[in-house]
């Protein structure tokens, strides 16, 4: 196995153990973003001089004794919202192209403290507002969407370019991609990760969480982002510890909520019959299986748009005033919509969003997770704009993906993407577990579980990104 193929778990192990270098894993990985950057365009800048450099006094580090964890040494990337002192971060948009950081945000200095070595910014749709980020290939099939607005992210872990990435979710930005890619994506707790320096979309429904290859690679990246920080209003204080980890594959006791209702609503077939074979994986495994029925089901997405349409417009309205054209037409169009928002169903989205998080937070006193697609359907083709549905219904490819991760946007829960094997034309495909707040350590270890015993895994194998 080439190093740049290595879970981020497994070159953590041999960094430390000294049989790889940290200059070794990054050289492999930037030979393999040679070999493929070209035809998926997942990176909006490269440090290849500066990641080599910081490889060797990683490796010198190491060797004096100075180890600092299972990050040092390996190469990540941050989405192009997350500011990194003296480098630039323009979120996708002529609006910030001359912008350069003037200090790192907290994840991406808590990241270096850790050792880990910044190799790229990936690119996001333009201020991570859309569910596409067009200017990247998905790293299954370059005419299809990589999936938004963490699709650089998503695209370069799975397709060997970093070892691990950050990325951002205000819909369903970390998760959406990640299963259209076959990687694991991780939304947080509201509140876990500092979003102190990076660029807001929404602020009362931003998370910042790892994309990784598989689940335990997630809770290492995890391990280093979380701490309270006064910096982010939001930020929480986060308890000493999760509750005990199970052991291997053992879920015995695991209550595993089933919904009958919305999320297998209007959804591919394929991705129906994946998602219910996983869960009976789950089961396989000693979890305990109950149907539940989600609440307030038809107030989620107007909730959803209706607190992130006017909380973008507000943040963005003194340049949308002054210099409209330098947004691209689709972002300018949703940005200006969000004016016209009156403050009264702002209110009302904010009420709304009260009850259905309290709704949802008392699912948990029959159930430990819940288990759920996380997409409707698979990477659909980059020209394309809707999609139809058996039922004669028809969606915008933005409120399809949208969809079945917001609840967990406007409720704040934890939410674990994993993939769960191809389609039946080869793309990947996803489901998620929520968990109840701070519930991080059930959902990681139920995926850790699951990831030990499937015969269709995608992670820790790679996309067959275009040589």
């Amino acid at each position: 196995m080439r190093p740049y193929e290595l879970t981020l778990a497994d070159a953590a192990q041999l960094i430390a153990s000294g049989e790889l270098s940290p200059v070794e894993l990054t050289d492999s990985v930037l030979e393999r973003i040679a070999a493929v950057e070209g035809g998926l365009v997942a990176f909006a800048a490269i440090f290849a001089d500066t990641a080599r450099q910081a490889a060797v006094q990683a490796e010198r580090d190491i060797r004096a004794g100075r180890h600092r964890g299972p990050l040092h040494g390996v190469p990540m990337g941050l989405k192009d919202l997350i500011d990194a002192e003296g480098l630039a971060t323009s979120a996708g948009s002529r609006v910030r192209a001359h912008h350069i950081a003037t200090g790192d945000s907290t994840v991406a200095a808590r990241l270096r403290d850790a050792g880990a070595i910044l190799l790229g910014k990936t690119h996001t749709h333009e201020f991570a507002y859309g569910l596409t980020t067009p200017q990247t290939s998905n790293a299954w099939a370059p005419d299809r969407v990589a999936g938004g607005s963490s699709g650089g992210s998503a695209v370069a872990v799975a397709a060997g370019e970093l070892t691990f990435a950050l990325g951002t979710d205000t819909g369903g930005s970390i998760r959406v991609p990640s299963a259209l890619n076959g990687v694991v994506g991780l939304k947080p707790t509201y509140g876990l990760v500092s979003r102190h320096g990076v660029t807001p979309l929404s602020w009362s429904l931003d998370h910042v969480g790892p994309i990784t290859r598989t689940a335990r690679d997630a809770e290492l990246v995890l391990a280093a982002l979380v701490g309270h920080d006064p910096n982010d209003p939001a930020s929480l204080s986060p308890p000493p510890s999760g509750p005990p980890r199970r052991g291997g594959e053992d879920l015995t006791g695991l209550r595993v909520g089933v919904p009958r209702n919305y999320f297998f609503a209007r959804i591919a077939p394929d991705v129906e019959a994946a998602v219910r074979r996983a869960v009976s994986d789950l089961e396989g495994l000693g979890a305990e299986l109950v149907d539940v029925d989600i609440p307030m089901t038809e107030y989620i997405q107007a909730t959803q748009w209706g607190l992130m349409a006017p909380e973008a417009t507000a943040y963005h309205q003194p340049t949308l005033r002054s210099s409209p054209e330098l947004y691209g037409p689709d972002v300018r169009v949703l940005l200006e919509a969000g004016a016209l928002v009156p403050a009264v169903d702002y209110l009302r989205a904010q009420r709304s969003r009260t009850l259905i998080r309290e709704a949802w937070v008392r699912l948990f006193d029959d159930v430990d997770v819940i288990a759920a697609p996380t997409v409707t359907s698979t990477a659909v083709r980059s020209d394309q704009e809707t999609v139809h549905w058996p039922d004669g219904s028809a969606e915008s490819v933005a409120d399809t993906y949208v969809r079945l991760s917001a609840p967990a946007n406007i409720t704040g829960l934890p939410s674990l993407s994993l993939p769960i094997g191809l389609d039946g034309t080869g793309l990947p495909m996803g489901m998620q577990l929520i968990g109840r707040p701070l519930g991080e350590a059930t959902i990681l270890s139920a995926g850790r579980a699951y990831e030990a015993t499937r015969e269709t895994a995608l992670a820790p194998g790679l996309a067959p990104a275009p040589a």
